[in-house]
C-alpha cells in the first residue's frame, strides 16, 4: 500500500528549543495535553458517557495527575497495565484481552472494576475467579459488529476472520448469564460518521439484548480532539443511545487522549550520497516509531520546506529503517537536530532496543510556561535486563 502522509499540528513546538533535551527525547507538552483532557471532560460531561484513557495508545504515567483529573479511569490490555492504572491514576480500571492466561487472572480480578472477555467461553472460565476475589466485578463481553470501515484491515477489528470480539449474531441471553455490558472496538483514527453507521447496522440486536444488561462501552479509535472531529455530534448521539436502550455508555480514548501533544526529538549522525542524500539519524523507525514501517505511514516533520530533497532513516542495520523523504533547504549537516511531530501516542509504547539502539528520553514541557522536565533517561542496563 502507498505510505500515508500525516500533516501533524506543531502548535507550540514550533518555538521549542531542540537542543534543551538530550537526543533522542520524547518531549511532551502538558499545557497541550490538558487542553485535550478539557475536550474529553466536556463529552463526558454532557454527555453523561464515561470517558477512560486507553493506556495501550498513551501511558506516561508521570502524567497520571493530570489525565486523572479529567477523566474517570483507565483501559487496560492486561495484568501489567492494570496494575500500573491502579497504582499510578486511580478511578476505574477497566481490563480487556482476547486471551487471559490463568495464572494472572486472580491479580487482575484484585485490580480490576470492569473485566471484558473475548468470548462467552472464556467468560464461563473464569466468573469463578472473580467471584472468589469477593469484589464487586462488572463483568463485560467483547463483541464483534462485522462491519468493517476502516481504511487498512490490519487495523480494523471487524475486518473478516478477526479474533477480536465474537459475532453479536452469535450473543444471544444465554450467552449474557453473569454479564453486565457488551464492548466494542472497531474504530481507528475515525470521526463520528462510521460510529452512526455501526450503530445503524447493531441497534436492532443491541436493543434486543438491552434488558439483560447495564452498559455498552464503543471503545477507542474516535478522534475526538481532533479539530475537525463532530463533538456536538457525539454528545447526541451518546445521549440518545442511554435514551432508547437505557444502557450507560462508555468510551475509551486513545490516541485522542494524546493527539498533538508530544514530538520525538533527534540528531543527524552522518549523511550517505546514493541516490541523493541520506541522513542517517540517532531515530530509528523500527525501534522508536514501529508504525512508520508497520502501518506504513510518514510522520511530519517540524519545519520542513525547501528544495533539498533528503532521506531519513535510522541508526540499524535493517535495509528499512527508514523513515521517509524530507524537504530541507540544504543538506542538513551532522549535529543538526529534527524533531517528528504527534509522537506521543503508539510511539513511547511500542519502543524497542534492537540492534542495542539507545531508547529516547522522557521529558515533559509546558508550552503555557516554559517550564521542562527530564524525567526518564535510559542507559545500558535498560538494555541488558531485557536480556539474559
Amino acid at each position: 500500500m502507498a505510505m500515508q502522509t500525516f500533516a501533524g499540528d506543531p502548535g507550540a513546538f514550533a518555538r521549542f528549543d531542540l537542543h534543551r533535551v538530550p537526543s533522542p527525547c520524547f518531549v511532551v507538552d502538558e499545557a497541550r495535553l490538558e487542553a485535550n483532557m478539557k475536550v474529553l471532560a466536556d463529552v463526558q460531561t454532557r454527555s453523561g458517557a464515561t470517558v477512560l484513557c486507553a493506556l495501550k495508545a498513551f501511558s506516561m504515567w508521570d502524567l497520571a495527575p493530570l489525565v486523572s483529573r479529567y477523566l474517570s479511569g483507565v483501559c487496560a490490555s492486561g495484568l501489567w497495565e492494570a496494575r500500573l492504572g491502579r497504582e499510578e491514576y486511580g478511578g476505574l480500571v477497566e481490563t480487556y484481552s482476547a486471551g487471559y492466561k490463568p495464572s494472572e487472572m486472580p491479580e487482575i480480578a484484585a485490580l480490576s472494576d470492569h473485566i471484558i472477555f473475548n468470548t462467552p467461553a472464556a467468560k464461563d472460565r473464569f466468573l469463578p475467579v472473580l467471584h472468589a476475589s469477593g469484589r464487586e466485578i462488572h463483568v463485560g463481553l467483547r463483541f464483534n459488529p462485522g462491519l468493517p470501515l476502516g481504511d487498512d484491515p490490519k487495523y480494523d477489528p471487524a475486518a473478516p476472520g478477526s479474533r477480536l470480539g465474537t459475532p453479536l449474531e452469535q450473543i444471544d441471553a444465554s450467552a449474557l448469564a453473569g454479564v453486565d455490558g457488551l464492548h466494542m472496538h472497531t474504530l481507528c483514527e475515525q470521526d463520528l460518521s462510521p460510529l452512526l453507521a455501526i450503530w445503524d447496522h447493531i441497534a436492532p440486536r443491541i436493543r434486543a439484548l438491552a434488558p439483560h444488561l447495564k452498559w455498552i462501552n464503543f471503545g477507542g479509535g474516535h478522534h475526538i480532539t481532533r479539530a475537525d472531529y463532530d463533538r456536538e455530534g457525539l454528545i447526541a448521539f451518546l445521549r440518545r443511545v442511554r435514551e432508547e436502550t437505557g444502557l450507560h455508555c462508555y468510551l475509551e480514548p486513545g490516541e485522542a487522549v494524546a493527539l498533538d501533544c508530544g514530538i520525538l526529538v533527534g540528531e543527524v549522525l552522518d549523511v550517505v550520497e546514493n541516490d541523493g542524500a541520506n541522513a542517517i539519524l540517532d531515530i530509528s523507525a523500527t525501534c522508536h516509531m514501529p508504525d512508520v514501517i508497520e502501518a506504513p505511514y510518514r510522520p511530519a516533520l517540524l519545519g520542513e520546506g525547501g528544495d533539498c530533497a533528503v532521506r531519513l532513516g535510522g541508526p540499524s542495520c535493517l535495509a528499512g529503517d527508514v523513515i521517509g523523504r524530507y524537504d530541507f533547504d540544504a543538506v542538513p549537516q551532522i549535529g543538526t537536530r529534527v524533531a517528528f511531530l504527534d509522537q506521543a501516542h503508539y510511539s513511547m509504547v511500542k519502543t524497542t532496543t534492537f540492534n542495542g539502539v539507545r531508547l529516547p528520553a522522557l521529558a515533559v514541557w509546558n508550552s503555557d510556561t516554559d517550564a521542562l522536565r527530564v524525567i526518564r533517561e535510559f542507559d545500558y542496563s535498560d538494555f541488558k535486563g531485557r536480556l539474559s
